[in-house]
């Protein structure tokens, strides 16, 4: 009897042990996100904006699906409030260009 209990603590000891030497593998991991993932996969496409982006080519992006990617609903959060931001400077720029040749045919030179 006095064997099995002994038999019994050892094995408890030996499963401790190896549940916390697995956490801390884990803890050590999850510290270091980069950890364990693999390198992007070079021949993909880039996903670029063009030179002068308007707000219709940030509907137009695309990202690859990915394990472990970034959330769909925040990046389109993003990209959707980059397209209202972009719109509206291209109305304000419109509205600038407008006024400045309205400003520019009412001063012209005098006979």
């Amino acid at each position: 009897m006095v064997v099995v209990s002994f038999f019994l603590v050892f094995l408890a000891i030996v499963i401790i042990g190896a549940v916390l030497f697995l956490g801390a593998g884990m803890a050590k991991s999850s510290r270091d996100p980069g950890a364990g993932l693999d390198e992007p996969v070079p021949n993909l496409p880039p996903v670029l904006l063009p030179a002068g982006a308007k707000a219709s080519d940030v509907d137009r992006v695309r990202f690859a699906l990915g394990l472990r990617g970034y959330r769909m609903d925040q990046v389109d959060e993003v990209l959707d409030e980059l397209r209202d931001q972009l719109t509206r400077q291209e109305r304000e720029i419109e509205r600038l260009k407008l006024a400045l040749e309205a400003a520019g045919t009412q001063e012209e030179p005098k006979e």
